[in-house]
């Protein structure tokens, strides 16, 4: 039997939000809690980080890409995930490494195994209830690109490579 609490039965993808401030500059984030939740228009459910510079910019401008993350890109996890875009210019790091490339008017991990374009629609919901962890977001895939045929990046590697509590 599985020590595992439910939630963490299944190893979920791990995704990557690009989004542009007031002035157009990039910030990336982490994101594990991201699911379709609708066939025709094709809809996800994002939940983004109460205090981020990433939930700033998704309030700024309800237009985003969500990126799959491949297994290789594990290594980008303390500086998307761990480093907040309040104190430092991800991008700026990014491209000195040669990773990012522009789709859509947006710059996007090259690497990664998909984009999809999004439009955040009116919903919204606070989640978490004494203090409020994440805000949840209904948006449509306006458009997407798959970009290589490397297998995504989940929890479970997340958890193997010790950079997430299991």
């Amino acid at each position: 039997m599985s020590r595992k609490k439910p939630w963490n039965l299944v190893s979920l993808p791990v995704y990557s939000i690009s989004s542009k401030n007031a002035d157009g500059n990039t910030n990336m984030n982490i994101i594990t809690y991201a699911n379709a939740v609708s066939m025709q228009p094709k809809q996800f459910v994002c939940a983004i980080y109460h205090n981020t510079q990433t939930l700033f910019n998704v309030q700024l401008n309800a237009h985003f890409v969500l990126q799959i993350l491949a297994e290789q890109q594990y290594r980008l996890i303390d500086l998307l995930g761990k480093k907040s875009g309040k104190q430092i210019n991800k991008a700026e790091r990014l491209h000195k490494r040669n990773l990012l490339m522009e789709w859509k008017g947006f710059e996007v991990l090259k690497d990664c195994v998909a984009v999809m374009e999004m439009k955040v629609q009116p919903l919204q919901i606070q989640a978490g209830q004494a203090l409020p962890d994440h805000q949840l977001y209904l948006c449509d895939v306006i458009s997407y690109k798959n970009l290589n045929e490397s297998k995504p990046l989940t929890l479970d590697i997340l958890r193997n490579k010790k950079l997430i509590r299991i």
